[in-house]
């Protein structure tokens, strides 16, 4: 493909992804699907598709996606909830995996065990974008998101190494089971030593991290230095990416200034909705290249192979859950089980994605003696099959179920927890003003007692919120109202200051160097607005 072509395909994906957003958003409906269903269509187009490379998209693709989705987590939320997202991302991982692979072995023609296993590693782990950001928006639980997002930062590599030790058995090397889990454990726990080890160098570099451009720069360059380290040490690079996010993550709002977390936050965002929109486009466009590798093979083995698939994919989840969670709540012997409705929101949660599509197009082509690997055009159709089974089906019903189950987190406790946790911080300011008028006796008293006139003022607001959203609900819904008047209001206001410095630069009054910094402060002061 020529350059200009190439950079012709790469606008029309910038095109298809705002329009795709502008409709997700206008729609309810997950952006994901409706991309791939753009990929999908593009595809079917005369002209030539953009083939994805398996070891791009593992190398410079997934280790900012799952870098930047660790950052975003709560490091002491999966702690709390680590025996169910380590039963999903490990546990059910292998059980997935191993089903399909005595499926493929038992129903379907000239599969072996090892076959099976590939296309089972590769399907078994759920692609957590298209859920959580359903999730979000349908306002589920804190507890279920968090569940959604830790076991999507670990299970991939669980995945991935079982993957690599199906396909060496696969090659013609054997399966042995205690010699993959000895080679899973090590991965793992090489993994985890290698996400340790680099975010001790990212903690290092803190002082670097407080001027925003040079913590940029860092933040763009961890994930890559982890998933390096890692494959170096020959141990799993995608577990050593996620441990370096969640520990960072977890430490930075201690050394990292406001400016830098600002922007930080901006750059991810941006890198999110770039790459996972070019990636669901992508997967989209593998639909006639795989139908075509797909002639070779009659409908007797095909249907089996699907039907084992795709069913065992939609089962185990809801059958795991159920087994982990309801049954033996009801008969007592655990305590802070999900519920039942919640189990079933659970269950719809297991998307599949660019990781599973990926990792079956890494599958060689031959074996160690040069044959072709068995069944390899086979298992990436059953791949792309369970991909778009759960990406479309559960990714555009997700919503309406969670709808239809009445689950949603608590809106009031949200904000009054959000609110005692500002009255918190207020007292602590109040506090350190104390010291500081106490210890710095050169201070000017009045400038210590404006600020704490200004701090009190703020935690009387505080307190008031705090107040009305403990009382009765026609007062929280006055209270929300009033609310959403000042905040528009506030929307109005800095419009009209925007205006007037713009008036002033073009009368020549400002310069656009002094414009951009008091834009910059009503920019700021919007942000901690709700959409106005």
């Amino acid at each position: 493909m020529s350059h200009e072509r190439l950079l012709t395909f790469v606008l029309a994906g910038f095109v298809v992804l705002v329009m795709v957003r502008w409709v997700a958003e206008r729609t309810g409906l997950p952006s994901a699907a409706l991309l791939t269903l753009a990929g999908i269509g593009y595809s079917l187009l005369p002209g030539q598709n953009v083939v994805l490379n398996p070891e791009f998209v593992l190398t410079y693709l997934i280790p900012p996606l799952l870098y930047s989705a660790a950052l975003d987590s709560s490091l002491l939320a999966i702690r709390r909830n680590l025996v169910t997202v380590i039963g999903l991302s490990v546990l059910l991982v292998l059980i997935t995996a191993l089903t399909i692979g005595a499926g493929f072995a038992w129903f379907v023609g000239g599969a072996t065990l090892a076959a099976g296993v590939t296309i089972g590693a590769a399907v078994a782990p759920h692609d957590p974008g298209v859920a959580l950001g359903v999730a979000r928006r349908s306002g589920l639980p804190v507890r279920l998101v968090t569940v959604i997002q830790g076991e999507g930062l670990l299970n991939d590599a669980t995945a991935l190494t079982l993957l690599s030790v199906a396909i060496t058995a696969a090659a013609g090397h054997g399966f042995s089971g205690p010699a993959a889990l000895g080679r899973l454990l090590l991965a793992a726990a090489g993994g985890i030593v290698a996400g340790a080890l680099v975010a001790y160098g990212v903690r290092r570099l803190r002082h670097l991290a407080r001027d925003p451009l040079t913590a940029n720069a860092i933040s763009l360059a961890t994930p890559f230095a982890a998933y390096l380290l890692a494959e170096w040490a020959g141990v799993s690079g995608v577990l050593a990416v996620v441990v370096t996010g969640l520990i960072v993550g977890h430490d930075a709002p201690r050394w990292a200034s406001g400016a830098s977390r600002l922007q930080t936050s901006a750059v991810w965002r941006l890198v999110d909705f770039l790459l996972e929109g070019m990636i669901f486009l992508l997967i989209g466009q593998q639909l006639p290249a795989i139908l075509r590798d797909l002639r070779q093979y009659d409908a007797a083995v095909i249907l089996p192979a699907v039907a084992v698939t795709v069913g065992v994919v939609l089962v185990s989840r809801p059958l795991w859950l159920l087994a982990t969670h309801t049954l033996p709540a009801r008969l007592g012997w655990r305590s802070g089980a999900l519920t039942g409705r919640e189990v079933i929101a659970l269950s719809w949660t297991g998307t599949r994605g660019v990781i599973s599509l990926v990792a079956v197009l890494a599958v060689p082509l031959t074996t160690v003696d040069g044959s072709p690997f068995p069944l390899r055009d086979l298992l990436v159709f059953c791949t792309l099959t369970a991909v778009l089974v759960t990406l479309l089906g559960q990714g555009l019903t997700l919503a309406p179920l969670v709808r239809l189950l009445g689950l949603h987190a608590s809106p009031d406790d949200q904000a009054a927890l959000r609110n005692e946790a500002r009255s918190a911080s207020v007292h602590a300011a109040l506090i350190r003003l104390g010291e500081l008028g106490a210890q710095e006796p050169e201070l000017d008293p009045r400038q210590i007692a404006q600020m704490r006139e200004a701090l009190q003022v703020r935690l009387r607001r505080y307190e008031g919120r705090i107040e009305s959203l403990r009382t009765t609900g026609a007062e929280i819904e006055g209270h929300a109202e009033g609310y959403e008047t000042r905040a528009w209001l506030r929307h109005v206001t800095i419009d009209a200051q925007r205006e007037e410095l713009l008036r002033w630069r073009d009368a020549g009054r400002l310069p656009d160097a002094g414009l951009r910094v008091l834009e910059r402060e009503l920019d700021h002061e919007e942000r901690m607005l709700p959409p106005g």
